[in-house]
């Protein structure tokens, strides 16, 4: 399964079993789909060919491993361009796969079960999806309806709004901490046990603070100390240290104050970082939904029982 986001497309493939999400191939593409329709209000032709190109290049992949179902999902993009039909259309006919525009609601129960495995919470959870064009905000406890709120502001979108530095200013990673606490302020009041990253800025914020493998959490401490890190030198120098794409490391500082924006809203003493989101879930949705995974999401973000 393959999803469009603001900042990347990125291709999952992968073998399910109960609860379990085996990736077989994990790869990515950054399109910037965001900004364009951030500037435009549309996606014009020629992004539309790259998107069909890559998708089409993601389809023949997953058929190459075997995979039974694949399915395409479109997040924030997709939900504000006003030619979406026409894309969807597009890819559908070039690569015989469905491409299903998410709302905010499913696309934050797709990261729960991600985060689950579909496996029945066990206690307070807020769980934070900082993606390139916004951020999905999901608060869950066993037994009650899923929480959800969508803040259209991500990684990409806050960078490319405020900063015009690489690194940002002094006054710009002000900007960046004004223009994300009062994003964040539209929350619901919620008093979670566990706070979860995932997205973009979860997968590389670790990279920096020298975080590999295991159970990987970020305090608050650590993402001040973060933003100091990425905005000391050019994104291209910071990537070069880290390991990271020169695209991610540009839109590190305003990810990193998103997330600090949050642990303060809710008051907790940090996050823990997990690579499973929208992607894993999206597949055990598929696997234990069949054709009508979307209408059974409220049902399986709820977890089942082995």
């Amino acid at each position: 399964m393959a999803d469009v986001g603001s900042h990347s497309t990125h291709l999952l493939v992968a073998a399910t079993a109960g609860h379990r999400v085996e990736p077989l191939l994990d790869t990515s593409d950054i399109l910037g789909l965001g900004a364009v329709v951030d500037r435009t209000g549309y996606i014009p032709g020629p992004v539309r060919a790259e998107l069909v190109v890559t998708l089409s290049r993601y389809a023949a992949s997953a058929r190459e491993l075997g995979a039974s179902r694949i399915a395409f999902i479109g997040t924030e993009p997709l939900r504000v361009a006003a030619n979406a039909a026409t894309v969807v259309a597009e890819v559908e006919a070039a690569t015989g796969v469905p491409l299903h525009v998410l709302g905010p609601q499913e696309e934050a129960r797709l990261t729960l079960l991600g985060v689950t495995g579909g496996l029945p919470l066990e206690v307070s959870m807020l769980i934070a999806d900082i993606g390139g064009g916004s951020t999905q905000l999901l608060l869950a406890e066993r037994g009650a309806t899923i929480r959800t709120h969508s803040i259209r502001l991500g990684a990409s979108r806050l960078t490319d709004a405020i900063v015009a530095h690489d690194p940002p200013t002094v006054a710009e990673l002000a900007c960046l901490r004004s223009e994300a606490d009062e994003a964040v302020a539209t929350a619901p009041d919620a008093q979670p046990l566990v706070g979860v990253l995932v997205g973009g800025t979860g997968s590389n914020l670790p990279k920096v603070a020298g975080l590999d493998g295991g159970r990987r959490a970020l305090t608050a401490g650590q993402v001040a100390d973060l933003m100091l890190a990425v905005c000391a030198r050019p994104a291209v120098e910071t990537a070069a240290q880290f390991g990271i794409r020169p695209e991610r490391a540009r839109v590190l500082p305003a990810g990193a104050t998103l997330v600090g924006a949050i642990l303060a809203r809710y008051r907790l003493p940090g996050m823990i970082i997990r690579e499973e989101g929208v992607r894993e879930g999206a597949a055990l949705a598929i696997a234990r939904g069949g054709a009508s995974w979307r209408d059974e999401l409220g049902r399986l973000a709820q977890g089942w029982d082995a």
